[in-house]
């Protein structure tokens, strides 16, 4: 939770970090992109480490990196320090996120393995929909330094239940002997490199730039031999053999398309009302902390649901789809006069389907998997979903880009064909008068500035609600995989007595 909160939260409250940090917008995108790709190389490397150090001396490592690096950020404004201690805060998120799927497959037993996984759904479906209500406590009513300092006690905690709970192993130092320095450094270069690219390829005008081009031939070259390093290593980092279980495929890939279509609950949303309705964060949170609350109580139930013999979990994480796809359907409606009420019965469909996917993906996908696999499953499924974080950066980027663009410049273009009656001259007929006078002069003090803004929210409608539409392709692409690509199976507690 502690990490997951610093990533989403520190996010969404970047205007108030920059200015209290004294950072400029450039400085400021390369403070969040660090997170990401630092995250990546951590979850990477974090299930191969937690066997070598034994789970439970890694994971005390992990919470105390994460305290050290958020207490020190908001006492710095040297931006060098920063980008470092922004650099391991990404590193302990990464190593944070593994620990706990590695955790539930192995000291779990089957009959009561559902519900460990619904504790790590939390970190897919809960806290991302419960930044927003932090971001708007800490920047709004009290300071943003507790944007980090909000993790201390939290890791705190962690500590201690790490400290009693943990079973004590001897450490397997002989894995260094055989440890997969190529693949690291592959992974090190080519993730890091694709992230970057994914998250800086719209400010720096992508291929456009020399940077990009360098970033786009390291993931390019990297990422294949990568796969072809780990497909023959002894004891590599992933074990991509694993993808070739129809099951463990399906939940590996539907997880980070997953993580994509979740943007649909949270940051489209709150872009809406903070850019269109004109919303900060702490009025915004009500609709997100709705879904967050439902997965109390969605996850429980759908671990009780699945834990049915005849229950097939194919058929509920096509209905989680179907209540997805519908809440996309409804938002596409979106115009300027929406406000959070509006959303309130799309995020109910939104909070419903979240949970119906994503526990079901997790048992069929752990189903497939003997305990001994779990640390090479951890990596296989975690990795992609850090990089998914930034493919849906680039994925509202790219709308932005394209269909912004295309919105404005049509505005625009009507604009001036019928600028007499729109923007210059008298038309009673009209609710909002033309900003200009006949004679070319400001009808008012503002007037200009106030027309241009109104441009500016009715191109993020339309821009906002071309991203829906595109979100509602994606979950038709999963209702699709989930129908051809996952076989039937039943719940833990008779898969392996069964075996």
């Amino acid at each position: 939770m502690a990490t997951e909160l610093n990533d989403q939260v520190s996010e969404q409250s970047m205007p108030d970090i920059s200015g209290g940090l004294g950072m400029s917008h450039d400085p400021g995108t390369w403070f969040s992109s660090l997170y990401v790709s630092a995250e990546v190389v951590g979850m990477s490397l974090s299930p191969w480490l937690a066997v070598t150090f034994t789970l439970r001396r890694f994971s005390l490592v992990v919470p105390v990196l994460a305290m050290i690096a958020s207490s020190l950020i908001p006492l710095t404004d040297n931006l060098t320090l920063l980008y470092g201690l922004r650099l391991f805060q990404g590193l302990s998120g990464g190593f944070a996120v593994p620990l706990l799927m590695t955790t539930a497959l192995r000291v779990l037993p089957p009959p009561i393995r559902l519900y460990g996984l619904a504790a790590y759904a939390l970190t897919a479906t809960f806290f991302p929909n419960l930044s927003t209500s932090f971001a708007g406590l800490w920047t709004d009513l009290l300071d943003w330094r507790f944007v980090f300092w909000q993790s201390i006690p939290l890791c705190t905690l962690a500590l201690l239940l790490l400290w009693y709970g943990m079973p004590r192993e001897a450490p397997k130092y002989e894995r260094f002997r055989l440890f997969d320095w190529r693949g690291f450094f592959l992974v090190l270069f080519g993730m890091g490199a694709l992230s970057t690219m994914l998250q800086q390829g719209d400010r720096f005008d992508w291929f456009n730039s020399p940077a990009i081009c360098v970033m786009g031939l390291i993931s390019l070259a990297c990422l294949p031999l990568f796969v072809l390093n780990e497909w023959f290593h002894p004891l590599p980092l992933f074990r991509f053999q694993l993808l070739g279980r129809r099951n463990f495929a399906y939940g590996a890939t539907t997880l980070l398309v997953f993580i994509i279509v979740s943007l649909s609950s949270s940051s489209i949303p709150a872009e809406f009302l903070q850019v269109v309705a004109g919303y900060r964060p702490e009025q915004v949170y009500l609709i997100t902390l709705q879904v967050a609350c439902m997965q109390l109580v969605m996850l429980p139930l759908m671990a009780v649901l699945l834990n049915k013999e005849w229950v097939d979990s194919r058929i509920v994480s096509l209905l989680g789809m179907a209540f997805i796809l519908t809440a996309c359907i409804g938002n596409t409606f979106v115009t300027s006069v929406w406000n959070r009420n509006e959303f309130y019965l799309w995020q109910t469909f939104q909070g419903l389907g979240e949970a119906m996917i994503v526990m079901p993906l997790l048992m069929m996908s752990t189903n497939a998997l003997i305990p001994a696999e779990g640390p090479f499953a951890s990596a296989l499924v975690n990795t992609p979903r850090a990089v998914a974080e930034a493919v849906g950066i680039w994925l509202l980027q790219l709308m932005h880009r394209w269909r912004g663009s295309l919105h404005s410049d049509r505005i625009t273009d009507q604009i001036g064909r019928d600028r007499y009656r729109i923007f210059q001259g008298e038309n009673p007929a009209f609710q909002h008068q033309a900003p200009l006078l006949p004679n070319g002069m400001p009808r008012a003090p503002g007037s200009l500035e106030a027309f241009r803004a109104q441009v500016v929210k009715q191109t993020a409608v339309l821009t906002i609600s071309d991203t829906f539409f595109v979100i509602c392709g994606i979950v038709v692409f999963l209702m699709v995989l989930v129908l051809t690509l996952p076989q039937r199976t039943y719940p833990p507690r008779i898969v392996f007595v069964k075996k």
